[in-house]
């Protein structure tokens, strides 16, 4: 049971678009309050982007949404993602495939990203702080 603002968000998804049901499941399963400040928790299930310092920001919930579904993930899939952020589309990612590898360029970020991650008990995920565009050969290579 979700919600009435989980809800309330999954239905104007749906109406924007967004079809794959395992990507609204996975959006529903992580606590996107849990992957900004504070004082923007009461924002945290709007459809909206948001700071999170670094002059970096969380995705609006229908790119997050979007950007997974066309990706056509399977359970098997691994993903490396570029610029962890948050952590947020790094913890969607993790409710839907094998393994995830994170490399994010803000030592910061990725130090609070693999926080929270941790504290959701997603063990499917590893990060890194380094450049994207060296990628992750030796832990991410299929």
């Amino acid at each position: 049971m979700v919600s009435r603002r989980v809800q309330a968000l999954l239905d104007q998804l749906r109406a924007q678009g967004i079809q794959d049901e395992q990507v609204l499941n996975a959006l529903a399963a992580v606590p996107r309050e849990k992957f900004v400040d504070e004082a923007f928790e009461q924002k945290a299930w709007d459809n909206i982007a948001l700071p999170i310092g670094q002059g970096q920001t969380i995705s609006q919930p229908y790119m997050v949404a979007r950007m997974t579904e066309l990706l056509e993930l399977t359970p098997q899939s691994r993903v490396l993602e570029i610029g962890t952020g948050s952590g947020y589309q790094t913890a969607i990612l993790a409710h839907l495939v094998q393994h995830v590898c994170s490399v994010e360029r803000i030592k910061g970020l990725q130090w609070q990203a693999r926080r929270r991650l941790k504290n959701l008990d997603l063990h499917n995920v590893s990060t890194r702080h380094g450049d994207g565009w060296q990628g992750w050969q030796a832990r991410c290579a299929v």
